[in-house]
């Protein structure tokens, strides 16, 4: 059993056509995803390795009613309508890679998705793998291996990063998420951590969180309010990271005081989650907390 994706998982690529869109779009069917269409308006009846290219969503439903998934490549002024257009076609998980999306614009479909109980990944983020089932994103698949460790993460690299760690460690994971790196995203570190707990095959879980925001605050604020099932581990990125200056994107930056890597780290210990001090000391931890259990 994994979260999210699987070998059930049945994808649509909006935005197919162009250089990012193609290029995932083969790595995710040599990985083995069931790629069934793609979407790029006005290149209808091209074919893009051994999938079949539409105009519209609605038009690739048509053909292919499965599809359950989507993953959107589209440029950010048009990003808002291909997310509407999935929605709207009832695909139930949308991961949304592209970046630079207005927040309002963010605020407006994530909350239209809700309504109509469809998952968003992202903005702005790597999307999600189940290692040796399915890979909807960008992650170099290779750092990956199938085990019984979550990974929840606001950074794509990072992810990949500790993913390599606990694979060299050999902990492998049971499926990994980029919830995206934007002040406003879908899908956010809570609701991901009720889905890894309900998970019968993943045993323990890796926060990985960064400055700006308070997604990690409100996450410890959770377990310390109610007992938690599972190992957590953390690592916060950014402890260097000079008040007021943005860090890589929109979601990493200090503001007044708040957000920052110091204040996460504490909220963290005081849930008694244990933090690790740089990327690599993740396994030892996670080794750590499975001991303990």
């Amino acid at each position: 059993m994994t979260i999210l994706v699987d070998k059930t998982t049945k994808l649509l690529v909006q935005g197919v056509t162009g250089k990012e869109g193609s290029f995932h779009a083969k790595s995710m069917i040599s990985y083995g995803t069931n790629v069934l269409a793609g979407v790029t308006p006005g290149k209808a009846g091209t074919q893009l390795e051994t999938i079949n290219v539409y105009d519209s969503v609605y038009d690739a439903k048509t053909e292919y009613p499965e599809i359950n998934t989507s993953i959107i490549f589209v440029p950010a002024p048009f990003a808002a309508d291909a997310v509407y257009e999935a929605i709207d076609a009832k695909i139930s998980l949308i991961a949304l890679i592209s970046e630079r999306i207005p927040t309002h614009d963010a605020i407006k479909f994530i909350d239209y998705a809700r309504m109509k109980d469809v998952i968003i990944l992202g903005p702005n983020c790597p999307g999600v793998i189940s290692p040796e089932e399915t890979k909807v994103g960008i992650m170099p698949s290779q750092l990956f291996k199938k085990g019984r460790i979550g990974v929840i993460s606001r950074s794509g690299t990072l992810t990949y990063e500790i993913a390599w760690a606990l694979t060299r460690s050999g902990l492998g994971q049971s499926t990994a998420l980029g919830i995206g790196g934007d002040p406003v995203t879908g899908i956010n570190f809570l609701e991901a951590l009720n889905l890894f707990e309900a998970d019968n095959d993943t045993d323990a879980i890796v926060v990985i969180g960064e400055i700006g925001g308070d997604a990690e605050e409100r996450l410890a604020d959770h377990v310390i309010n109610r007992k938690f099932g599972k190992p957590l581990v953390a690592f916060i990125a950014g402890k260097s990271a000079p008040p007021g200056k943005r860090m890589g994107h929109a979601g990493a930056i200090i503001s007044k005081g708040s957000g920052t890597a110091e204040g996460k780290v504490k909220k963290f210990l005081d849930a008694g989650i244990p933090v690790a001090t740089k990327p690599s000391d993740v396994p030892s931890l996670i080794l750590s907390v499975l001991n303990k259990g």
